[in-house]
């Protein structure tokens, strides 16, 4: 192997495009955390609860509701979204309301179902 890159006997490899690449490529703390982002994305309760926030600000309740699953479900999925910091919330006297965290969350669900669409 030279530079840790396997032999490759069928084909000729390009050393100014790799290098190309090689600069272009994110570190691997950074793939690490894309990957873990994209884990999130990767289930659909989490994504319909995406779905509904990107029409607006939601309590629990009206998730809950828009979405057909108990307060507790989405309580627990809106727990892993924050984390992931997709959604924010505010609180307003003894009520939590949720919304995406930022224009990125909701472009990258419209991209995504523009893909699934075509």
């Amino acid at each position: 192997m030279i530079n840790d890159i396997p032999h490759c006997d069928y084909m000729h490899a390009h050393p100014d495009t790799i290098e190309n690449i090689k600069q272009i490529m994110p570190d691997d703390d950074t793939l690490i955390d894309l990957a873990e982002l994209f884990k999130v994305f990767g289930d659909s309760t989490r994504i319909k609860i995406l779905s509904a926030l990107s029409g607006g600000e939601l309590c629990v309740c009206d998730i809950s509701k828009a979405v057909g699953m108990t307060n507790s479900a989405v309580s627990h999925q809106l727990k892993i979204l924050k984390n992931a910091e997709l959604v924010s919330f505010r609180r307003e006297g003894k009520t939590v309301f949720y919304s995406l965290a930022d224009g990125h969350v909701n472009t990258i669900l419209k991209q995504g179902l523009e893909h699934v669409n075509e």
